[in-house]
């Protein structure tokens, strides 16, 4: 029998199977939900997740703060109890939380000023069990695919051979990437570099459902707004902070604290029908995307207040552990297959970074009683079982005192779904007419912003890399691609040095100049 190899550049798995497929996972129907034997999407993964030791893959530079989350029990002058059961909406129940800001593709101690993301992400520990609700500062991701996400990030991170973070990488990625337009329109304008965590919005980024007592459920997205106010950081300002402070966030964070000015954030959701919505242009369920104000309103329901800093840093900072799959009775999933793709790769994460036993640690641990079957693994301390558990028994059905299930509170959520097993896109991706409604939004000095530093990011780039984006800017508005167009040509008129390293630095490649032309020499001793 013949071992035909496969071409010299052509993709397969970790098993040499070929991937013919390496966009999209598969789903029931293009809108989801995945479904468990997604073999390439698992293998994928599940290895990106392994590796980083003992360092986050993502989110890796953090600070975190206590707190605690007050429902206002409303949605504008309905009881909240008509969407949700969940008991952390309950009108004036106020649940212990704790926050983790971060940056996103940087490492551990890198400078707080680098343009990227931030990561928004809150433990709510409720009486019914942790719930995690595992964001970002900005609305929408570069990416809709799962399957996806494991490329996006090595093509952002340091060059395998350099270890140099490169645009023409970056870049090169999204310009094979057209939804990504949005994300990267909000990403090189000011709102990529939030001044501090302080004065940054939060988002779920993802689409959830609600659930009432009745089983009905809506679609809700969350939104963070901070009450002292947003406030971002163009590149000139982050690098002025960066060369007197690379830690200024963190340490505005905590002494803001230790000042008892507690940053407070209120919690806005918005919600819509749980159907496909024909009428809109786009998929609701699609992250990247928004669902605009005037459309979908902002309804206030509680308020978040950080008031205690973090006793040890390590402990609770650093091995806090996060997933969006962390849900509480009255909250569910949305068929978003990158949400459901998270869901998987959050919570394998933390078992290989942290441990096994994850959950043990007082960080993570739920506020109220714990009782599993689950025994044994890498740095267990404590065994879960319940109060009257016979010791002998851990495994459930049982008559000789094992534990039992609980009684289901409500009706449960049960949607139908029904498709062929498919590896498609969702119908409506509508990928550059938000891009451009958001450039059009951008105040004008924004928009100088944002075409001054894609410009200066793109002038390192191939040209057909160059003409990509500015294709897709175009497409967005014709306006944004003229001047990204104009400005580019204008830099290679000039030969202008342009950075290839750090994320929106336009001066870099000026920085190694003038480490070796402008430093001092000195003697050996």
């Amino acid at each position: 029998m013949s071992n035909q190899p496969n071409g010299p550049d052509e993709l397969t798995n970790s098993q040499g199977h070929p991937v013919t497929n390496n966009q999209h996972v598969r789903t029931v129907g293009n809108r989801g939900p995945t479904t468990l034997e997604n073999y390439d999407f698992l293998e994928k993964i599940s290895h990106f997740d392994r590796e980083r030791i003992p360092e986050r893959v993502v989110h890796a530079r953090g600070a975190g703060a206590h707190g605690y989350f007050e429902s206002y029990g409303t949605y504008n002058d309905e009881p909240i109890t008509n969407y949700t059961r969940a008991k952390v909406f309950k009108k004036g129940q106020q649940t212990p939380v704790f926050v983790r800001f971060s940056t996103v593709i940087h490492g551990n101690h890198s400078p707080e000023t680098l343009r990227d993301p931030r990561g928004f992400a809150v433990k709510f520990y409720t009486e019914d069990g942790n719930w995690d609700l595992v964001g970002n500062n900005l609305k929408i991701f570069f990416i809709r695919d799962p399957l996806k996400f494991p490329d996006m990030v090595h093509a952002f991170k340091p060059d395998p051979l350099t270890n140099i973070q490169d645009m023409e990488r970056f870049f090169d990625f999204v310009s094979q990437s057209p939804e990504a337009t949005h994300m990267i329109t909000f990403l090189f304008s000011p709102w990529g570099i939030p001044a501090t965590y302080r004065h940054m919005q939060g988002s779920g980024v993802h689409t959830y459902k609600w659930v009432n007592e009745e089983g009905k459920a809506v679609l809700v997205k969350y939104h963070w707004e901070p009450v002292q106010g947003i406030r971002n950081l163009t590149q000139v300002e982050a690098e002025e902070v960066q060369g007197k402070n690379f830690n200024h966030a963190t340490q505005d964070l905590y002494e803001a604290i230790e000042r008892e000015e507690f940053p407070e954030w209120e919690l806005y959701v918005q919600i819509m029908s749980d159907e496909e919505h024909p009428e809109l242009d786009f998929d609701p369920l699609d992250p990247t995307k928004l669902w605009y104000k005037d459309q979908y309103p902002w309804v206030k329901v509680g308020k978040m207040v950080l008031n205690k800093n973090p006793e040890d840093y390590f402990n609770e900072v650093e091995q806090v552990a996060f997933g969006t799959g962390v849900l509480v009775d009255g909250l569910d999933f949305s068929d978003d297959k990158l949400l459901q793709g998270r869901t998987y790769s959050y919570s394998d994460t933390q078992r290989y970074r942290v441990g096994t036993n994850y959950l043990q640690l007082p960080i993570n641990k739920p506020k109220k009683d714990v009782a599993t079957n689950q025994r044994a693994g890498s740095m267990e301390y404590k065994v879960n079982k319940g109060p009257h558990q016979n010791p002998h028994v851990n495994y459930e059905p049982s008559v000789m005192g094992g534990l039992k299930e609980h009684n289901q509170s409500g009706v449960e959520h049960t949607p139908h779904v029904e498709g062929n097993l498919v590896r498609e896109s969702i119908d409506r991706t509508n990928n550059f007419g938000q891009a451009g409604e958001t450039y059009r939004r951008l105040s004008e000095f924004e928009r100088e912003e944002l075409i001054n530093n894609l410009v200066g990011a793109l002038a390192t780039c191939r040209k057909e890399i160059q003409d990509q984006m500015v294709k897709h800017f175009s497409e967005a508005d014709a306006d944004y691609g003229k001047r990204v167009a104009e400005g580019l040509k204008m830099k290679a008129d000039q030969s202008e040095m342009s950075s290839r390293g750090v994320l929106g630095n336009l001066k870099g490649e000026e920085g190694v100049h003038e480490a070796n032309t402008d430093s001092r020499i000195s003697d050996p001793y």
